[in-house]
């Protein structure tokens, strides 16, 4: 009887504390908060957490201003509010952990926590403990199936990005790949793998897309996640098994003094990875843009994919902003179809000796692709660049960018466009169709169509999935380096809305603007 008259007192108080804000908005800060608003007023939820904010540095030990924040929003699922948080790369071996925290939706207690440094210990954290330092952090978007009772992670790695020699045997089971973690428990169900040892920041960006997918053995509850190499891996949610074969292959060996390099790695049968470049593709806008091009080339040591960072200074490509980043794919899951934007970008790794740094006293934040990261507690600091030409164009030759459509029922590309034009990149604003990157993910709609707005040059795209013939296009004020959303109002009337904020890395224009389109 006591016992029930507890869980019934309990019952009132969550359901007092819920009447303050029954709608709520959950939102991570750049000063490491999660805050709480009544949706209805705007105001804090004051019963959640300290007045209606969580402070999210509590026992991840310290760092440098900025050094770790959520950049991407929690996942908001049964009674429980889920976050994790981007950590900066490359600036030492004593960074903050990447714990993920599960935090009670209504009172915001703190239910359990999952960090890749100490992955069986879920039970939330007490007092003065610190979560494990430098273990692989969880900066972008969760996807939930609650029917299976499953949060998934896309994971990053064990930073810094370029040199691995003191990573953790627990992170180096977890990292640059995907982890199941129970709902209610937080424990983990199921991990896969998708770079070994990575060491060129192959981190996994992009939210895995969950269908019920139409395979030759029926429908299975599949998991695809997208990568930065250009493998689409497709996974039965459930079980974490392969749909789509993987195959281990061998890689380009030689890492840096102290480190190792993987043997091998895992290669999806459904990929969008490009051939090895040559020297014969380096192209340029003028001759002496292709000669700077072909000189550099030969210049750095590049084996294919996977050539490790070396002193020398070593091809990345696909790089780092990958072929897929966090905007990840989108899927039609009545067609059976995956609609996705490849990009084709290579970059630069240089591992430059301690010794050689000229002073520490000088690093500052910048870019991730800019100057020298110093990545204490390492033999290197790390220098990682586009491989651009002196005009700011891709070395390798055109397109740099797609739109491409995938049948899911038979694993088969079924069309691929280039996509977009140099009108914004260029240094004269000629709308040359030579297809450009894109960073920012697609949607698509129930009606068969799907949108784009991340690409180099400054448009919102519209394209039938069936196909991919461009149907509608709109001038944006600034970079659209974002996904789009779409809505209904209450009278049906669809909407498909974008945010123009630019991006610093791209070096495209800077915006504030949100800007909505009506669907006919």
């Amino acid at each position: 009887a006591a016992s029930d008259s507890s869980a019934a007192a309990q019952q009132t108080a969550t359901a007092a504390v819920s009447a303050e804000c029954p709608r709520r908005i959950f939102l991570p800060t750049a000063d490491a908060r999660l805050i709480a608003l009544n949706a209805d007023t705007g105001q804090p939820c004051t019963h959640f957490g300290n007045n209606g904010q969580i402070d999210l540095r509590t026992n991840i030990g310290p760092f440098t201003p900025g050094g770790y924040y959520s950049t991407s929003p929690p996942a908001v699922t049964r009674d429980l509010v889920i976050i994790s948080g981007h950590v900066s790369d490359n600036e030492s071996t004593n960074e903050p952990s990447g714990v993920t925290r599960a935090f009670d939706v209504h009172d915001g207690h703190l239910v359990w926590n999952w960090d890749a440094g100490n992955p069986d210990e879920t039970q939330p954290i007490t007092g003065n403990q610190t979560y494990v330092r430098n273990s692989p952090n969880m900066w972008s978007v969760f996807s939930v199936d609650e029917k299976l009772g499953m949060v998934y992670l896309p994971l990053g790695n064990q930073t810094p990005d370029q040199w691995g020699g003191v990573r953790t045997p627990a992170s180096e089971k977890v990292a640059a790949g995907v982890v199941a973690l129970d709902l209610a428990t937080g424990k983990m169900r199921w991990n896969y793998q998708f770079t070994h040892h990575d060491l060129w920041d192959m981190d996994v960006g992009g939210q895995p897309s969950l269908i019920d997918l139409q395979t030759p053995s029926g429908v299975q509850p599949a998991l695809i996640a997208s990568t930065k190499q250009g493998s689409l891996y497709v996974l039965n949610r459930e079980t974490g098994k392969p749909i789509v074969p993987i195959t281990e292959e061998p890689v380009p060996q030689g890492a840096g003094t102290g480190d190792h390099t993987s043997p091998t790695q895992p290669f999806s049968a459904l990929n969008f990875k490009p051939p090895n470049v040559r020297e014969r593709d380096m192209w340029g806008t003028n001759p002496f843009d292709q000669l700077w091009c072909r000189v550099k080339f030969k210049s750095l040591r590049y084996d294919g994919m996977f050539t490790p960072p070396s002193e020398q200074g070593s091809l990345v490509f696909p790089g780092n902003f990958g072929v897929f980043d966090w905007g990840g794919i989108a899927v039609d899951p009545v067609r059976q179809i995956l609609i996705a934007n490849p990009s084709y970008m290579a970059f630069t790794s240089k591992l430059v000796p301690r010794s050689q740094i000229p002073s520490e006293s000088g690093d500052k934040k910048g870019s991730e692709t800019s100057g020298i990261k110093l990545a204490r507690g390492t033999p290197y600091g790390f220098e990682l660049n586009a491989f651009l030409s002196p005009l700011g164009i891709p070395c390798q030759a055109p397109p740099w960018g797609y739109v491409a459509g995938v049948d899911l029922r038979t694993n088969h590309i079924v069309w691929e466009h280039k996509n977009g034009t140099i009108r914004d990149s260029a240094p004269l604003p000629i709308p040359m169709p030579l297809g450009v990157p894109s960073l920012g993910g697609m949607i698509t709609t129930a009606g068969g169509v799907a949108f784009l707005s991340g690409t180099l040059d400054y448009y919102l795209r519209a394209y039938d999935v069936r196909n991919g013939d461009r149907l509608w296009q709109a001038r944006l004020p600034a970079g659209g380096q974002a996904t789009p959303m779409t809505y209904a109002d209450s009278n049906g009337k669809q909407y498909v809305l974008v945010t123009a904020g630019g991006h610093g890395s791209l070096g495209t224009k800077q915006g504030d603007y949100v800007i909505a389109y009506t669907l006919p």
